[in-house]
């Protein structure tokens, strides 16, 4: 499953924010966007929060990131 992000890092708080559907829409971080770090955050948080395995396929530089969820 694919899905299209978009990704606040340095934010004081770490969440998910959804739309009425139930998709993900933004994700908050607290790691800043310095040498990956925001990015491997990403896939860390949202492995253990959807409890499958993530990987960030598009956008690495990009704010808005296409991820792929592996169940």
């Amino acid at each position: 499953m694919k899905l299209q992000i978009k990704v606040q890092p340095n934010s004081s708080k770490q969440i998910i924010q959804k739309d009425i559907d139930g998709k993900i829409q933004k994700v908050f971080l607290k790691k800043p966007a310095i040498e990956g770090k925001a990015n491997k955050e990403l896939e860390k948080f949202l492995s253990k929060e959807l409890r499958a395995k993530v990987k960030i396929i598009k956008g690495h530089t990009s704010k808005i990131k296409t991820i792929e969820v592996i169940k």
